[in-house]
């Protein structure tokens, strides 16, 4: 008898892992992300008048601190709102795919300050965001993968257009995309 609980037990162990590996990343914040791009349009407005590069890097780096922020408190809040833990595979895997990306994005931006060519970064942070949102979000709902696609089609235009206009992709990518899918996810899944 005590063979057959142990089974039992065991199946459902079994039946619970392959269920939470193939469930989605439900705890992104529609509302959250719709915050963070009413700050990046902030941002981006406090530096398109920054006159000096160092001091635009200085603003988006600010705001790169306060969307994480922002991003991980309504993460947290929304997990606990629908029972989701930030712990299980799904948010991982999310956050595996994210980080790589973003550590490569902040070892760009480095170097690009040593040199002191702030030209491309930009279109490295869209880009390279954009490919984190993607790989990250192909555990998630929908909206989310779709959201890194857009980030990196806003990172191409960025790269091929005069660095006058760096201002206009960073709030269209960070700002405007986030505040059009925060709003989609909000309304769509929850919040």
């Amino acid at each position: 008898m005590a063979n057959l609980a142990e089974r039992a037990h065991e199946n459902l162990l079994y039946i619970r892992s392959k269920m939470e590996s193939a469930s989605d990343f439900t705890a992104v914040p529609g509302y959250g992300l719709a915050l963070i791009g009413l700050s990046a349009l902030l941002a981006s407005w406090l530096g398109a008048r920054a006159t000096q590069p160092e001091a635009w890097l200085a603003i988006w780096t600010a705001e790169g601190m306060a969307a994480t922020f922002l991003g991980v408190i309504s993460m947290m809040y929304k997990a606990k709102q629908s029972s989701v833990s930030l712990l299980a595979r799904p948010a991982r895997r999310f956050a595996l795919g994210l980080a790589p990306p973003l550590f490569a994005g902040a070892a760009l931006t480095a170097a690009a300050a040593r040199a002191q060519d702030y030209s491309q970064v930009p279109a490295q942070w869209l880009l390279l965001y954009g490919a984190g949102v993607m790989t990250g979000g192909m555990f998630s709902v929908r909206p989310v993968p779709l959201m890194g696609m857009a980030f990196l089609i806003v990172g191409c235009a960025a790269l091929f257009t005069p660095p006058a206009w760096q201002h206009v992709w960073m709030a269209l990518g960070f700002g405007g995309l986030h505040l059009g899918f925060g709003l989609w996810i909000a309304r769509n899944y929850g919040g």
